[in-house]
């Protein structure tokens, strides 16, 4: 290596080190004019010599790069939202349900401060940063890795050399101090402030020059190590992993032992949190053993083993102007609240949820009536009280409708249903196009160049009433439509011939039969392999099925004995859509455990457990989430819960080791 490399490796060396000094230690070892002095130095080397470039130099934060369109990326692990909780009784009931899917009550957790700020997703490869990818949908987001080469706080270069690759998980953030700079020069410069930090964090990601990024203050913090073989077997000590490769973690992470530890941070930090130099809503309790997150896995939405506790929201008041009805997909009415604008948690509010009737008349809402909002879920707003006080004696109470807004026919409400429903299913116009809509969706058929407003646009010039019509469309139909080039009308037919590859399970989404959502589409089609099996299945056929229960197998009756849905289906196989299973054999191994259902429960020696589940599907089995009558073995580790062998003894359901299953596929 000549002088010359040398030199430029050691500054770089050095400066990433005075990085993490100043931005996660925050203990800065020499002064803000000797760093310059020395970023200039490494500046002038690499300009001399660009033969030595490194995109993970600390010249690169300093931006530059202009990113016109961010690459859309596919997450290799699905970023998953949480569920939220706002009492004491919801996280009792969160422990009550894992400790009887785990079958122990042995469970310890970490606590760590729920930031507000924009995720984001870090792949580390040969010690270096190797990209940054946005939240997006949970499925796929934005390639931002230029713009997060800004933020000074996440290294290019770990710390301490790893020959792990791994991906790391964080919220940026923007902290308020300098959220109130940056207004007060927007404000000097004649410009609109920014709503709220949140919100400008997560634009400044989007920014197409990163230089404008590295003028804003942003920051990161990291809450999670994503990973096949994590080098610790808990959340907590794999955190501290983190941060000696030199992350910033937050210093309030906490271990608790039970949930009454928990309770003492919640409260230690109901107030604390308001001193914090960043904004936060509330804390995240998670499972503290990485096997017990395994085995508790995901719902569609959220991982078991994690949950949020939200702190009580802001409140405001303001006055009831009017109440709007809604129809949905469904025929499900949802009230309105139409609000006298007021701003609310960083935006200006004039909409708030009424749930419905129940929730009005609980309320006794009546017109100009002075409501109090909050942000529920720190999202949707909803009505959470009313001053009588204040109410005017001529005040007219709030009536709920009796007929549907769209179409007129008379409403229903079943028993036990806390909703309206409009019955008119197949005249009612948001009902229809709200089919279409949910059909055409990124996670049903994903039909690239149609939305929402197109599908109201066709249906308003009497092209489509149903979801099958989309597949009749011609080009020549479309061009004349209202803001619709020729390129675009090209665009919506190439999707609908595209969207005839997509697989059978997501077709069965796009249906929209009720309750049927994504995780019970892939369950139902995973079981009966076809449509027509799943039509011709009675109820008593459909509740054998892991996790259809008595609601789920009633409503698909329904669908399937409806003459006009048997027409509409026969119609869709007609255009050449999936509906049957394209069994994969390259990797299934055998039939031989065809028919039988396992459980896997505790840790293993020779596999993981995932390796374990995938052992039995690729041999024909499949794999229960929880032990029922429907179980035939359960494949037990070490670890596995008490209560779990229990039931398992109770029913007198084989409980079989991992040398057991092994030596019983290769029989």
């Amino acid at each position: 290596m000549n002088n010359t490399l040398e030199q430029i490796n050691a500054l770089r060396e050095e400066l990433h080190q005075h990085n993490y000094y100043y931005y996660v230690l925050d203990r800065p070892i020499i002064s803000d004019f000797d760093f310059d002095l020395k970023l200039k130095k490494l500046q002038a080397l690499e300009d001399l010599h660009p033969e030595y470039f490194d995109e993970n130099s600390p010249t690169q934060r300093v931006g530059g790069q202009i990113t016109k369109n961010f690459e859309t990326v596919t997450h290799q692990n699905r970023m998953y939202s949480l569920d939220n909780s706002y009492s004491k009784e919801d996280l009792l009931e969160w422990e009550k349900r894992n400790i009887k899917l785990l079958g122990t009550d042995k469970i310890t957790y970490t606590c760590e401060l729920k930031f507000d700020g924009a995720s984001i997703n870090l792949t580390y490869k040969n010690n270096q940063l190797e990209r940054a990818v946005t939240r997006g949908d949970g499925f796929q987001g934005d390639n931002v890795t230029q713009n997060i080469k800004t933020i000074k706080s996440i290294p290019l270069k770990l710390k301490n050399s790893t020959d792990y690759s791994f991906e790391i998980r964080g919220e940026i953030i923007l902290p308020i101090d300098g959220f109130n700079k940056m207004n007060l020069e927007r404000i000097e410069a004649g410009e609109d402030p920014f709503m709220n930090p949140r919100n400008t964090a997560s634009g400044s990601l989007k920014l197409q020059d990163s230089t404008e990024v590295a003028k804003r203050p942003l920051d990161c913090l990291l809450y999670q190590i994503i990973g096949d073989n994590l080098p610790y077997k808990t959340h907590f000590d794999n955190l501290q992993f983190a941060k000696k490769m030199g992350f910033k973690i937050p210093d309030s992470v906490k271990v608790a032992e039970n949930l009454t530890e928990v309770f003492q941070f919640i409260d230690e930090w109901d107030q604390k949190r308001l001193t914090l130099p960043y904004e936060t809503d509330g804390v995240v309790v998670k499972i503290n053993s990485i096997d017990q997150q395994e085995e508790l896995g995901y719902t569609a939405k959220s991982p078991r083993w994690a949950i949020a506790y939200k702190y009580k929201t802001e409140q405001v008041a303001t006055r009831l102007l009017s109440v709007d009805y809604q129809v949905g997909r469904t025929g499900a009415i949802t009230p309105v609240a139409n609000l006298e604008p007021v701003p609310l948690g960083g935006t200006i509010v004039k909409r708030a949820s009424l749930h419905n009737a129940d929730q009005i008349e609980k309320l006794d809402l009546h017109l100009n009536d002075e409501v109090y909002v909050e942000k529920g879920g720190e999202i949707i707003p909803k009505i959470v009280g009313v001053n009588e006080l204040s109410r005017n004696n001529e005040a007219q109470r709030v009536q709920y409708i009796t007929h549907c807004p769209e179409c007129q026919t008379a409403l229903v409400r079943t028993e036990g249903d806390a909703k309206h429903f409009c019955p008119n299913e197949y005249g009612c116009p948001p009902q229809i196009t709200g089919r279409i809509i949910h059909f055409i969706s990124r996670k049903a058929m994903n039909i690239d160049g149609l939305g929402a407003e197109t599908v109201e646009l066709l249906f308003k010039n009497k092209l489509i009433y149903d979801f099958a019509d989309l597949y009749d469309l011609k080009v020549a139909q479309l061009i004349p439509l209202e803001r619709m080039a020729e390129k675009s009308a090209q665009n919506i037919a190439d999707g609908l011939i595209k969207s005839k590859e997509i697989p059978f399970e997501k077709v069965l989404f796009a249906i929209g039969i009720r309750f049927v959502g994504e995780t019970v589409s892939k369950k139902l089609a995973k079981h009966f392999k076809s449509m027509d099996y799943m039509m011709s299945a009675s109820y008593d056929a459909l509740i054998t099925v892991d996790e259809i229960g008595d609601r789920i197998a009633q409503s698909i009756v329904e669908f399937s004995n409806n003459i006009a849905n048997q027409q509409l289906i026969n119609r869709l196989k007609s255009y050449g859509l999936q509906f049957e299973i394209k069994e994969d054999t390259s990797n299934k191994t055998s039939e031989k455990l065809k028919n039988l259902v396992f459980v896997v429960s505790g840790v293993f020696e020779k596999v993981s457990r995932e390796e374990l589940k995938q052992s039995i599907e690729q041999n024909g089995g499949k794999v229960g989430s929880s032990i029922s009558s429907k179980t035939n073995y359960v494949v037990a580790g070490e670890n596995m819960g008490p209560s779990k062998r229990t039931k398992a003894e109770d029913l007198k359901i084989p409980i079989i080791s991992e040398n057991d299953f092994f030596e019983m596929i290769q029989e």
